[in-house]
């Protein structure tokens, strides 16, 4: 598509304001999404009847679904108008919350938690590719407000969680208040016309990949958001196991983490302007070390257990982005590579989560903190590794 084609279907769209409203909703739902399932962990293993051992399989059906969703969705946004895909993404969403309270078997939930794993990929896949096309190059900025929301909707989804076990008593009303609260969404993309596609431009001949500097990255992925959700989906019963905190300040507590993780992206922004993602990279890794070696340090410490969640949730802000970044300056990144480094943050958030859960009631819930640590300092080894590797393999510097 030529570029006098592409700004006259973008000419004929609605303002730019109609567009950032939907995808804008849309991520405010995505992030509460993501949020919830751990604070509504030890509800969902009472009302499954089954042990948090057991319950901690929904982490599996959630990765699981994501990358299924993933791989579908991206290929039905490059052949079909991209708005109707978002909007029915959100409604499955919506459904599935509604469903939850109604499941009191395991496997059930397995199947709805894993109906959400692939409505938040088409939502996360649809948001940033539509985003793309609406802006083109100038979708930077809007790229980073797109993410601030996520974040804002992982720090408000625990806030909930915390009022309505209050008012109830119990989750029943948290997945149908969050339900209400993401449907709009769809509403609001399903009556916009969806942006024309943004044609990029592709080269003849790609560069020969180097594949073990996309395993590299893929790993740091890997152990990055596996320590991430590790930490956000059991910080809550980790503090009320310990009796660091009851239930709402739990709550309280899981919100710090991602209330943090969200101001820390805003605070990322003009670093990234003047230091080098390798330095960045490597101030983030440290900074997680030490926030979560507080809490693995001095484990009946309530103090500590703040100081983690706020630190760690500061210190692993900006690494997702700033790891890609890092990769950009590396490597031709192409649609395939992308998907293997998603793959891997996938598999992270699959994998990490749910051996914390095998262990937590086995080993005992300073397991969680030493799983993250263990994982922030396997993806220290892994960064060392990319610094002694990549720049000699590096496209550019």
């Amino acid at each position: 598509m030529s570029q006098t084609t592409q700004t006259s279907i973008v000419a004929k769209q609605p303002s730019t304001a109609v567009y950032l409203v939907g995808y804008y909703a849309a991520f405010i739902g995505l992030g509460m999404m993501s949020a919830i399932l751990g604070p509504t962990l030890p509800g969902l293993a009472a009302q499954t009847r089954t042990t948090l051992s057991g319950i901690s399989v929904l982490f599996a059906a959630k990765s699981i679904g994501y990358i299924a969703g993933s791989l579908l969705s991206g290929r039905l946004y490059d052949r079909l108008p991209g708005h109707p895909i978002l909007a029915l993404a959100v409604l499955l969403s919506t459904a599935s919350l509604i469903l939850i309270p109604f499941t009191p078997l395991l496997w059930l939930l397995f199947v709805v938690i894993f109906m959400i794993g692939v409505a938040e990929a088409a939502i996360d896949v649809g948001g940033n590719t539509l985003l793309v096309w609406v802006f083109g190059e100038k979708a930077g900025p809007y790229m980073n407000g797109l993410h601030f929301m996520f974040g804002a909707g992982a720090a408000i989804a625990p806030l909930i969680v915390a009022r309505v076990i209050l008012f109830s008593g119990g989750i029943t009303w948290t997945f149908w208040v969050l339900a209400l609260l993401v449907f709009p969404a769809a509403l609001w993309v399903w009556r916009v016309p969806s942006p024309g596609a943004h044609a990029a431009a592709r080269t003849a001949q790609e560069d020969r990949v180097n594949y073990v500097l996309v395993a590299l990255i893929a790993a740091f992925f890997f152990l990055y958001v596996g320590a991430e959700v590790g930490f956000g989906s059991w910080v809550f019963t980790y503090a009320t196991t310990l009796k660091l905190a009851d239930e709402a300040t739990a709550a309280y507590l899981t919100s710090a983490f991602w209330g943090a993780l969200t101001a820390g992206r805003l605070l990322a922004i003009p670093l990234a302007a003047r230091l080098r993602p390798r330095t960045i990279l490597a101030m983030d890794l440290a900074g997680c070390l030490l926030s979560v070696g507080l809490a693995l340090l001095w484990p009946g410490s309530t103090v500590a257990i703040w100081l983690a969640a706020v630190g760690a949730g500061l210190f692993m802000a900006s690494v997702f982005p700033t790891l890609l970044s890092f990769a950009e300056r590396r490597i031709v990144i192409t649609g395939r590579i992308t998907s293997l480094f998603f793959v891997g943050g996938s598999l992270g958030a699959m994998f990490l989560p749910w051996l914390i859960g095998q262990l937590f009631e086995r080993v005992g819930p300073w397991v969680t903190m030493a799983t993250v640590f263990g994982a922030l300092l396997l993806n220290t080894v892994v960064f060392v590794v990319l610094m002694i590797y990549a720049p000699r393999r590096a496209r550019y510097e």
